[in-house]
């Protein structure tokens, strides 16, 4: 990727987690997850950004693309997923999802956010699509 596509996604991730901290001093945690993912939206469209709901996700397998079902739930500007939780904690198969996801879809940048925690920040887990490039895979201080 490019410098100035990274810069993009950046300013785009940064604005994003804004919202859903908005959203997280509003609501406080303990709410079901869909009420996070409404409100969320409504705020990330107040920012001006795009972004889609509940979007299906195929599985490609030989060749063909087949409706196993799975849902991401906001892609915002056709370029960041977010996977929404409301749990007690964020487990590796919630990040192995949010990998998973990524690869199907082919997009460059996931945010993982669990709403269910006192600090929010605390509950966001961000990660680059590995399988796009030969760059290894890194964490990311927030």
């Amino acid at each position: 990727m490019d410098r100035e596509t990274v810069a993009g996604m950046n300013r785009i991730t940064y604005r994003i987690i804004g919202a859903a901290i908005e959203v997280h001093r509003g609501l406080g945690p303990g709410l079901l997850e869909s009420a996070y993912e409404e409100c969320l939206c409504h705020e990330i469209g107040l920012l001006g950004l795009k972004y889609q709901r509940q979007v299906p996700l195929p599985v490609v397998y030989k060749g063909v693309a087949l409706d196993c079902n799975y849902r991401m739930d906001v892609v915002v500007e056709e370029m960041v997923l977010l996977e929404l939780k409301s749990v007690q904690s964020i487990v590796p198969d919630h990040i192995a999802q949010l990998m998973t996801y990524l690869k199907l879809s082919s997009l460059k940048l996931g945010l993982l956010i669990n709403f269910n925690v006192d600090v929010l920040k605390e509950g966001i887990v961000r990660r680059k699509n590995g399988y796009l490039s030969d760059e290894p895979q890194r964490n990311h201080d927030l």
